[in-house]
C-alpha cells in the first residue's frame, strides 16, 4: 500500500509538472512579450510537446501582434487535438486583428460549429467568433472582412446554449455590426437559461441602436431581478429613442434601488428628448442635494447620480431659461462645482451664465479652473457668434488673469488646468487661435503642448503652424523624457496636416528610445500616399525593421528616459511568474471605506508586478479619484489628477480571457501598450473591453459597496500589498472558456 501511494504521489506530481510551463521557458515568453518580439524561438514553443507551452506560446504571440505568426497559430487551430489550445490560438489571431487570419478563421468555424459538421467545441467555437468581430472592427472596409460578418451570422442564427458562448458571439456582433444582427441578437431575450445571455444580448441591441422587441424590453426594465438587465433595457430604450418608454424610464431613473439602472434611466431620457422629463428629474435631484448648504465642494455623497441628472436637464432644457432648471443646477453648483453642471447652465441660460462672475476660486482649484472652461466652450453649440466671441474673450481674459491672480505657489498646479483650457478654447475659435497655440507649443508642459497640437490638427494648413509644430517636435524630441504625450500628438497633427511635411519628423522619431514613439511613426510612414510622392520610403522602414527598430529596445541610462524601453530584468520576470492567483492582495483604503483587489498574477504577471511595485512605493497613497463614470468605471492612479498623468515609463498589454464582469479591475489606456499607472475597477459588466484592456484583478462582489460610492475627487488614502504563501479566498473569476 505504502508503494503505491508513492507511486500514485509521484504520478500525480509528474502529471503537474507536464501541465505547468518551466520557470525558464516562462522567463523567455515573458521577454519575448515585453519586447514585441516574435521569432524562432517563441515559433518552436507553439510546436513544443507541452501543452502547457504551446498554449502559453499561442497567448504570446497574439499579445505581440505580429501577422508572422498566423501560418504557426493556423496550425494549432486546425490540428491541435486539446480544445484550450485551439481555442488560445483563435484568441491569439483574433488579438493581431489581421485579415491575413481569415481564412483560418473561416474554416475554424465551419470545423468547430455545433450545426454544420458535428456536436462542436462552444469554446474554440465561441473564441473564433470573438477573433471575427475583433478583426472586422479593425478591418472594416476590407473586403475578406465580410466572410467574418456572415460567420457571425451565421453564429447568431446557431443560438449557443453555453452562456459564454452566446457571450463571445454577441460580443462580435456589436463589433463587427453585420447587417440582419439585430433580429438575431433579440432573439437571445427569448432564452431564460441564463440572466448574463439577457444582459449581454441587451448590451449589444443598444449598441446596435436596435428597435426590435421595445415592448419586451420595457417589460423587461420594470420586472427583472437582475440589475444588469434592467439598466441595459434602459440603455437599449433610450438608443432606440423609444417615446413609449417614457414613464417607464421615469419610473426607474426615480425609483429603481439600484444606481446602476436609475443611472442608465437617466441618460435614456436625455435621448428621448422628451423636456417633460425635466420636472421629475429636478425632484429627484433635489432629494438628493445636501440639505446643508456647506459648500463642501466635490464630496457630496450622491455626486455621481447628480452630474447625470444635471447632464440631461442640460440636453432636455437647451435655450430655455427654465426658472426651476436653473435654481437646482446654481443649488448643485454650490456643492458640486463639477464640470457637468457648467456645461449644463451654460446650455439652459447661456447669456446668463456669461454674465456670471469668474468663480474666484478657480484660481487656487484647476478642478473648479476646469469646470468654468468646459462651461463656456459649450457657448460655441449656440451658434450665436455673438456669444461665442463674448466666450472666447471671456475665457482669454480668465487665463490672463492667471499671471496675477494665481499665488506663486499655485501658479504650478493651475498648469494642470491649461490643457483643457486650450481645448476650450480651440472650440470657441477665436480670431487669434493660431497665434495662441503656436505660443503653447513652446510651453515647457508637455500636456499644454499635447493639447495645442491636437487643436492645430484641425487648424487650416498654412506655412507658420507646420513650422510650429516641426519646432514643437524637435523641443519634444530633446525635452521630454517622462511623458511622451506631446510627441504622439505633434506627429499625428503634422501627419493630418501635411504629410509631405511630415515625413522628416516621422524619420527622426524612429531613432527615438520610446518604442510608442516608433510605432506611431512606423504607423504613419505605411501609409501608402507617401510613397507617391517618397518613393524611398518603404526602402527606409524596412531598413529601420531590420535593425529592430519595431521592437522595444533594452533600457539605457544614457537615454535619460525610461519611455517605451523593456525595464524589467531576469530577476523582476522570475519573481512575477512565481506569484499565484490569490496569493497576493492590494488593500485600498479609501474616504468611503476600505475594499480589497484580489490580483491575476498568472494572466497577468508583469501588469500585476508594476502596481505591486508602484504600490509599495507608495506611488497610490493619497491620490485623487479623478475619473468616475456610473455604471462603467471608477479610475485611479494619475498623480497629476486630471487624467494625463503617469510614472515616466510605460507596459505592455498583457491582454486575456478574464472578462470585465463587475468588479474587474484593468490597467487604462491611450492605445495599446501605453499603460503605466491608472488602472480601473467596472461597476457593470462591460463586454466590448473584453480582450482590448488587460484585466489584472477583481474586487469581491462583498466589497463592491465602496467602489460604487466613490465619488470624482474621493481619495485614495493607502494601499498596502499582502503576498501569502497560500491563497486567502478561493478564485473568484476564471476564463470565459
Amino acid at each position: 500500500m505504502r508503494n503505491f501511494l508513492l507511486l500514485a504521489l509521484f504520478c500525480l506530481l509528474a502529471a503537474t509538472a507536464l501541465s505547468q510551463v518551466p520557470l525558464a521557458t516562462g522567463v523567455e515568453i515573458l521577454k519575448a512579450e515585453d519586447a514585441r518580439r516574435y521569432d524562432s524561438v517563441l515559433e518552436n514553443m507553439l510546436k513544443s510537446p507541452s501543452a502547457a507551452v504551446r498554449e502559453r506560446a499561442a497567448l504570446a504571440a497574439g499579445r505581440i501582434g505580429d501577422d508572422r505568426a498566423i501560418p504557426a497559430l493556423a496550425i494549432l487551430l486546425e490540428k491541435d487535438s486539446s480544445p484550450q489550445i485551439r481555442a488560445m490560438a483563435a484568441f491569439a489571431l483574433g488579438e493581431i486583428e489581421s485579415t491575413k487570419a481569415v481564412d483560418a478563421i473561416d474554416g475554424g468555424v465551419i470545423r468547430e460549429s455545433p450545426n454544420r459538421t458535428g456536436p462542436g467545441t462552444p469554446m474554440v467555437f465561441g473564441r473564433l467568433l470573438e477573433a471575427a468581430g475583433k478583426i472586422v472592427a479593425a478591418n472594416p472596409k476590407d473586403p475578406k472582412s465580410a466572410e467574418l460578418r456572415k460567420d457571425i451570422l451565421y453564429a447568431l442564427k446557431t443560438r449557443p446554449s453555453d452562456p459564454t458562448t452566446a457571450g463571445l458571439v454577441l460580443t462580435a456582433a456589436l463589433r463587427a455590426r453585420p447587417d440582419g444582427a439585430a433580429p438575431e441578437v433579440a432573439a437571445f431575450l427569448h432564452d431564460t437559461r441564463d440572466a448574463r445571455i439577457h444582459a449581454d444580448a441587451l448590451n449589444t441591441l443598444a449598441r446596435l441602436r436596435s428597435k426590435e422587441k421595445l415592448s419586451d424590453i420595457r417589460a423587461l426594465l420594470g420586472r427583472d431581478t437582475d440589475a444588469t438587465v434592467r439598466a441595459n433595457s434602459a440603455r437599449v430604450l433610450g438608443a432606440a429613442e423609444d417615446k413609449d418608454s417614457f414613464e417607464a424610464l421615469i419610473n426607474a431613473a426615480t425609483k429603481d434601488d439600484d444606481l446602476r439602472v436609475r443611472v442608465a434611466a437617466i441618460r435614456s431620457l436625455g435621448s428621448l428628448k422628451d423636456n417633460k422629463a425635466a420636472p421629475f428629474l429636478i425632484t429627484r435631484g433635489n432629494t438628493l442635494l445636501p440639505q446643508n448648504k456647506s459648500g463642501a465642494a466635490r464630496k457630496v455623497a450622491d455626486q455621481n447620480e447628480l452630474l447625470e441628472i444635471a447632464t440631461v436637464l442640460g440636453q432636455l432644457m437647451r435655450g430655455s431659461l427654465d426658472l426651476s432648471t436653473i435654481r437646482f443646477l446654481n443649488d448643485l453648483r454650490r456643492d458640486a462645482d463639477e464640470p457637468e453642471v457648467n456645461v449644463a447652465l451654460a446650455r439652459v441660460a447661456p447669456g446668463e451664465y456669461l454674465n456670471d462672475a469668474p468663480p474666484a476660486a478657480g484660481y487656487r482649484d484647476f478642478h473648479i479652473a476646469v469646470a468654468y472652461a468646459r462651461g463656456l466652450a459649450a457657448i460655441a453649440e449656440t451658434k450665436d457668434s455673438g456669444l461665442i466671441a463674448q466666450a472666447g474673450e471671456r475665457l482669454a481674459a480668465w487665463v490672463g488673469g492667471m499671471a496675477t491672480g494665481v499665488r506663486p505657489a499655485d501658479q504650478r498646479k493651475m498648469l494642470i488646468a491649461m490643457p483643457e483650457i486650450t481645448t476650450a478654447l480651440a472650440e470657441l475659435k477665436p480670431d487669434n487661435l493660431d497665434e495662441i497655440l503656436r505660443g503653447q507649443l513652446a510651453n515647457d508642459d508637455a500636456f499644454i503642448r499635447a493639447a495645442a497640437a491636437g487643436a492645430m490638427a484641425d487648424r487650416p494648413k498654412n506655412p507658420e503652424n507646420i513650422a510650429a509644430l516641426k519646432a514643437a517636435f524637435s523641443i519634444s524630441f530633446i525635452k521630454d523624457k517622462h511623458d511622451n504625450d506631446a510627441m504622439l500628438a505633434i506627429m499625428d497633427a503634422l501627419f493630418k496636416l501635411d504629410r509631405e511635411s511630415a515625413v522628416g519628423s516621422l524619420l527622426v522619431a524612429l531613432n527615438s528610445p520610446d518604442y510608442l514613439v516608433r510605432k506611431k511613426a512606423f504607423e504613419l510612414l505605411a501609409d501608402p500616399e507617401l510613397e507617391k510622392t517618397s518613393p524611398g520610403i518603404p526602402t527606409l522602414v524596412a531598413n529601420a525593421r531590420s535593425k529592430h527598430l519595431d521592437q522595444v529596445r533594452p533600457y539605457s541610462a544614457a537615454y535619460g528616459t525610461r519611455l517605451g524601453q523593456v525595464l524589467n530584468t531576469d530577476a523582476d520576470y522570475r519573481r512575477a511568474l512565481m506569484r499565484k492567483d490569490g496569493f497576493v492582495r492590494a488593500v485600498l483604503t479609501t474616504e468611503k471605506g476600505v475594499f480589497t483587489i484580489e490580483f491575476n498574477p498568472e494572466e497577468a504577471p508583469l501588469t500585476v508586478d508594476n502596481f505591486v511595485k508602484l504600490a509599495r512605493a507608495g506611488y497610490f497613497n493619497g491620490l485623487d479619484v479623478h475619473r468616475v463614470v456610473p455604471n462603467f468605471v471608477m479610475q485611479d492612479g494619475d498623480p497629476r489628477g486630471d487624467g494625463n498623468g503617469g510614472p515616466g515609463l510605460s507596459i505592455r498589454c498583457e491582454i486575456n480571457m478574464l472578462p470585465f464582469d463587475r468588479g474587474a479591475v484593468g490597467m487604462a489606456l491611450s492605445g495599446k501598450d501605453t499603460g503605466g499607472s491608472q488602472w480601473f475597477v467596472t461597476h457593470s459588466p462591460q463586454p466590448h473591453l473584453d480582450g482590448g484592456y488587460t484585466v489584472f484583478g477583481h474586487v469581491a462582489e462583498k466589497d463592491m459597496h465602496v467602489v460604487d460610492s466613490i465619488v470624482r475627487g474621493d481619495r485614495i488614502l493607502s494601499v498596502k500589498i499582502i503576498e501569502t504563501n497560500s491563497p486567502q479566498s478561493t478564485r473568484r473569476t476564471r476564463r470565459r472558456n
